[in-house]
């Protein structure tokens, strides 16, 4: 069981001339080819929202694709459900997934009520599934419909948090038009899960089966990347750090001298995860320099094995007194990504302000954006949302919402 670490710099070439070269830095992580252990049973908690907006068509969907998830969950998993209105309560304490059909019962008994307090059923859901993370793979489920009436959402992101310090991961998902994209996307990535969107109740077992996929190709858990800045090697002073793959994330880290930690949570065997880092290198004499070290530190609950860590890889330049650039395209590309999510979030910024034509001429920067890295459902998404505030329109919660899902992620 191993992890490989592969770095690429933008351009492996620095000019001697300049007092300083800003370069950026592409570390891919991946679960190594041919690994051969099994993946570690799953801890799958859910909560899930049953307040009264949720009535109808919504509840009766999200019961079908919580069933159809048990169907697919196999005996040594473990799954745990709290419900919340403008209360929480434990639906399914922990148990393994033997009684199948006790269990969808149970699902099925759900009725919608009440309100909306997001944060009380966070709580005990990460209170239930905690109890399970020995050995597991565990990931939770958060699915909602509106925003925190009754709650508080600094609380919210407070529990993401220490879903992660726990090694659960939080998955958000967004279901219908009224929910706060930027409560659940800050949940999803501070619970290094990701966000999803539920546009209509028919799409509601696609997406659980979509997350439950990812969830089951984790191998490893709780990995952390390790770099060590070489001398005359800096980060950036502005968001230097983001992941790039499977989504785009702004990556919190922390640096103590020239060494810089940050978590990226589970490893999937299907799917690298690409961090972008964001270096000025010093001026230098020419010939070959060191610029950084990297590597992984991550645990295998399938073995029961933790701090676990990668080969280390060694990333140089060189410098030439006749500089001839050589850009990567696949750093290019990430680069690319990276510029997509904060044109984006900037227009939304904008928008938020009242600066509708900023917001639309950024929106339209997104959108070429995403044309250069061949992302053509961002490309059209963003587009379309540029050309209705240049005619004045309004966008809609569906079209926001949209928006920022494609900012974050690559459409299937």
């Amino acid at each position: 069981m191993s992890v490989t670490v592969h770095c690429a710099l933008s351009d492996p070439f620095l000019d001697c001339q300049q007092s300083a070269s800003q370069r950026q830095l592409a570390i891919s992580i991946q679960v190594a080819a041919g690994t051969g252990a099994d993946h570690a049973p799953l801890n799958l908690g859910l909560i899930l929202d049953h307040s009264g907006s949720m009535q109808g068509p919504p509840l009766a969907i999200v019961k079908e694709a919580a069933g159809k998830l048990v169907d697919q969950l196999s005996d040594q998993d473990l799954l745990s459900i709290v419900v919340f209105d403008h209360q929480a309560k434990v639906l399914l304490p922990l148990q393994s997934v033997s009684d199948r059909d006790t269990i969808k019962r149970r699902i099925g008994m759900l009725k919608p009520s009440g309100g909306t307090a997001i944060d009380e059923g966070m709580k005990l859901g990460i209170e239930e599934a905690a109890q399970g993370k020995q050995g597991k793979v565990s990931q939770i489920f958060l699915l909602t419909d509106g925003e925190n009436e009754h709650g508080d959402n600094t609380r919210c992101l407070k529990l993401a948090q220490v879903a992660a310090d726990y090694t659960l991961t939080m998955n958000a998902l967004g279901f219908g038009d009224h929910w706060n994209q930027d409560v659940l996307e800050q949940i999803a990535d501070a619970g290094a899960g990701t966000l999803s969107y539920i546009e209509a109740p028919e799409a509601a077992v696609d997406e659980f089966n979509r997350l439950l996929a990812r969830a089951q190709s984790v191998f490893f858990t709780n990995a952390h990347l390790h770099l060590e800045l070489l001398p005359g090697v800096r980060l950036a002073e502005l968001k230097p750090i983001a992941q790039v793959a499977p989504e785009t994330v702004e990556l919190p880290f922390q640096q103590t001298g020239n060494v810089v930690v940050m978590r990226l949570g589970d490893l999937m065997s299907d799917a690298a995860r690409v961090v972008l880092a964001n270096l000025y290198i010093g001026a230098q004499n020419e010939g070959t320099i060191p610029v950084v070290r990297a590597f992984m530190r991550y645990d295998a609950p399938a073995m029961n094995q933790t701090g676990l860590e990668s080969d280390v890889i060694h990333v140089g330049a060189t410098a030439q007194n006749r500089y001839q650039p050589a850009p990567d395209q696949q750093v290019q590309k990430h680069v690319l990504t990276l510029a997509k999510y904060r044109q984006t979030q900037i227009a939304e910024q904008k928008l938020a302000q009242g600066d509708r034509q900023g917001a639309a001429t950024l929106l339209q920067s997104a959108a070429k954006t995403a044309l250069q890295m061949g992302d053509q459902g961002a490309a059209t998404v963003l587009q379309e949302n540029a050309t209705q505030l240049q005619a004045g329109k309004d966008l809609s919660e569906r079209d926001r919402k949209r928006t920022r899902i494609v900012s974050k992620t690559q459409l299937q």
